[in-house]
């Protein structure tokens, strides 16, 4: 068993995913430092969803760091772009959508790698997926295995010894599994936000390629979907 007080660098941002991995760094005997990134998203409601989910789970360091991404632009979530909709499964495998948000990952991990150096952890936990995703590059098992070996370059902590490890325990499972998992460790999925265009109110449009395969996971899960959807969603 790991020392509970062992602290891991936990990417929060609300969503189904990224709850789920918080969970099972809790699990795993890691104390987590959560970190929320506000990059500019339309979907900023999630990072209201971020710090219930961290306050539910009992994560006692709550981080939020503000980059504004809205001056790089060249995505649907950062920029004046139509979030796309409706979009056939067979579509979302094939090619990179344009809710891509450039370099997201490998920035959001630079952060949380910086933090895991300041409070002497050495394990960071994202909650990236490889199977059901939609085209992201910076999703793939080859990004994290380059990132944990660029920190070892990129730290006083890396050079001085410290190997630093990227979880990804989420990579290789399916939406459905991610939820049985995350149900199995008491998440609640009803705090969660994963839309990409939400309304004013929070609730999920229900159309866009996160809502899509959030509801069918779900679906393949045999689990109540608590999502709030809008009318006619």
């Amino acid at each position: 068993m790991l020392d509970s007080k062992k602290k891991a660098v936990v990417l929060l941002s609300g969503g189904l995913d990224s709850t789920t991995c918080l969970a099972m760094a809790k699990a795993a005997g890691f104390e987590p430092v959560c970190l929320a990134v506000a990059y500019g998203q339309r979907h900023a409601v999630e990072l209201e969803r971020a710090r219930g989910v961290a306050q539910a789970l009992g994560v006692t360091d709550f981080r939020v760091v503000t980059v504004e991404l809205r001056q790089v632009g060249g995505s649907a979530l950062t920029a004046d772009i139509d979030v796309p909709k409706d979009r056939p499964e067979e579509e979302m495998s094939h090619g990179i959508p344009i809710t891509y948000v450039p370099a997201r990952n490998a920035l959001f991990l630079s952060l949380a790698l910086g933090l895991a150096e300041s409070v002497g952890a050495s394990d960071l936990y994202i909650g990236v997926n490889a199977v059901d995703y939609s085209g992201y590059p910076d999703c793939r098992p080859e990004f994290i295995q380059a990132f944990e070996a660029m920190a070892v370059l990129a730290t006083k902590a890396g050079v001085e010894g410290t190997r630093f490890r990227v979880h990804a325990p989420l990579s290789g499972m399916t939406k459905a599994d991610i939820i049985r998992e995350g149900m199995r460790l008491g998440v609640d999925y009803g705090m969660t936000h994963s839309c990409y265009d939400p309304d004013e109110q929070g609730r999920a449009c229900g159309r866009c390629d996160s809502c899509s395969l959030r509801r069918r996971g779900f679906e393949q899960a045999g689990v109540p979907d608590p999502t709030r959807y809008t009318t006619g969603a």
